[in-house]
């Protein structure tokens, strides 16, 4: 996320990205639908400056989990109580043994607290807390011939890899292959603060997904926002079937009134503090429009955290 403080959650930290499926509000993860389990730490690997890979074997939740839906993860070492709460994470991808089982789940995350600190000091054979899968997994790709675009800032392209790879027919995640898979492959725009904090580009770019890159500081790509990457398309006469964004509030809010002003198809996954997961704690909640011009506070663990773009109440948010 461009300017924004990028990672998992409380206080000190920022949740990744997670998310469902677009204009369905249903409750889908509950404690009872999910699972609490011990996953051991395979790998835990740096990919960029201050941002790791965590791999944990957990084959219930690989072969249950799809893009877009999330799993929360206690940070500290087994048996601490500090830190207590735990951190939501997108799923970044899910990782197959040889015989092409769903094994292991893989995150992404950025350090910028307590928490994160914390995660980036586990060894692999430790083992963590988690519960998942939690929220709604993105729906089916769009139909029609005009192309997929993920615009993500910060750590927010961690649901865009599993994501393209599903949509491409690439993998089955959930027991499911899309069918029939998209026309074209997907494009993801990628907005960072500088060079240092890209990452997983080369995860992407082999999964057959095109990435243009936009920083802050010009460092690398296009100087300037990544919304204006996309500007630059809508304004040439690109008409995309559907955008999805993930990445801080005014990154969102100033997508929402770009397509809106382009009538394109928008969805986006909202990163809200959470404590739970699954719906108890209302810390996360999101100011939704209901279909009587009123506004409602929404879940974003259950009832999101992927969005209808047009459906969030952006009126408090300054978008760039």
């Amino acid at each position: 996320m461009s300017g924004i403080p990028e990672g998992a959650h409380e206080a000190d930290d920022q949740p990744a990205c997670s998310g469902p499926r677009g204009g369905g509000y249903s409750p889908a993860a509950t404690p009872e639908s999910s699972w609490r389990r011990w996953a051991v730490v395979m790998e835990n690997v740096p990919i960029a400056r201050d941002t790791y890979r965590l791999r944990l074997a957990e084959p219930s939740i690989a072969s249950a989990i799809r893009p877009g839906q999330f799993l929360m993860v206690r940070p500290g070492p087994e048996g601490a109580s500090d830190p207590l709460l735990g951190r939501p994470f997108a799923l970044y991808d899910v990782v197959l043994d040889g015989a092409g089982v769903p094994a292991a789940v893989d995150i992404v995350y950025l350090v910028i607290g307590r928490g994160t600190s914390a995660l980036a000091s586990r060894r692999p054979g430790e083992r963590l807390s988690v519960w998942g899968p939690l929220g709604n997994g993105f729906g089916p790709p769009p139909g029609g011939e005009g192309g997929v675009i993920f615009v993500a800032g910060g750590i927010g392209q961690t649901p865009f890899l599993a994501l393209g790879r599903s949509w491409m027919g690439r993998q089955a995640y959930g027991g499911e292959r899309t069918d029939p898979p998209l026309p074209a492959s997907p494009v993801m725009l990628y907005g960072v603060r500088n060079a240092g904090l890209l990452a997983g580009v080369d995860d992407f770019r082999a999964a057959g997904i095109t990435v243009e890159i936009a920083t802050d500081d010009g460092s690398a790509g296009h100087h300037g926002f990544v919304t204006g990457l996309l500007g630059r398309r809508l304004e040439r006469g690109e008409q995309p079937s559907r955008v999805i964004g993930c990445g801080p509030a005014p990154m969102l809010a100033a997508l929402t009134r770009l397509t809106a002003r382009y009538r394109v198809s928008c969805e986006v996954s909202l990163e809200n503090h959470m404590a739970c997961g699954f719906g108890a704690c209302f810390s996360c909640v999101a100011p939704i429009l209901q279909s009587d011009g009123s506004t409602d506070l929404r879940r974003v663990c259950v009832e999101g955290p992927v969005f209808p773009a047009e459906a969030v109440d952006w009126s408090g948010i300054s978008g760039h």
